[in-house]
């Protein structure tokens, strides 16, 4: 190779790296903005009640959303890996507290898997991590006592989507008369995007 050539190869190689470097910024840019609107999208923040014999829990979700009216369908979106995921996905069965908007303590709560669980002597589940909680419907599935309104739903589809599964579920049991419910925005938690 000549020179020349030599010279031309490490320019256009140099110029090369420099694109590529560009690129990634432009694409990191494009990531970090693209998560700012994603999270300026109104979510709710809900509990995600699951259970599968005596294995029992509640899960902090934003990705909640009634999906079809006739019949009455929700949908929510569980972490793959998730023990909620696990559990929904062996019972065929989840519920969703509504949170009272105040409730920011509460959600923080349950974003780690629940470890404490309390049972009367007859083996009912009366409170998870220190809140009470009530079962519902013949699984004993746990929502939350304080919540404003809860949906008791039995799966009937599920979606693999990335690092979610996306469980419909046909809503089966209802209480409460929610008034104002805990939304993202009244939080300084970030999730999605």
């Amino acid at each position: 190779m000549t020179p020349d050539a030599a010279m031309a190869n490490e320019n256009e190689n140099e110029n090369e790296r420099n694109g590529n470097e560009q690129n990634e910024r432009a694409d990191e840019e494009f990531d970090r903005h693209r998560r700012r609107v994603l999270w300026a999208l109104p979510t709710g923040l809900y509990l995600v009640g699951s259970r599968h014999g005596d294995e029992v829990n509640l899960m902090t979700a934003n990705l909640v959303v009634q999906v079809c009216l006739e019949p009455k369908l929700v949908g929510v979106a569980l972490e793959r890996d998730s023990v909620t995921a696990r559990l929904v996905a062996a019972s065929g069965a989840f519920t969703i507290s509504l949170l009272r908007r105040g409730d920011r303590d509460v959600a923080r709560r349950f974003v780690k898997p629940v470890t404490d669980v309390r049972r009367a002597r007859d083996g009912v589940i009366v409170a998870l991590s220190g809140h009470p909680v009530t079962e519902v419907g013949p699984q004993g599935l746990p929502v939350l006592s304080a919540a404003v309104g809860h949906l008791a739903c039995s799966v009937t589809r599920t979606e693999q989507l990335g690092s979610h599964t996306f469980c419909i579920g046909e809503v089966s049991g209802v209480g409460g008369e929610p008034d104002e419910v805990l939304r993202m925005e009244d939080t300084r938690m970030h999730y999605g995007g």
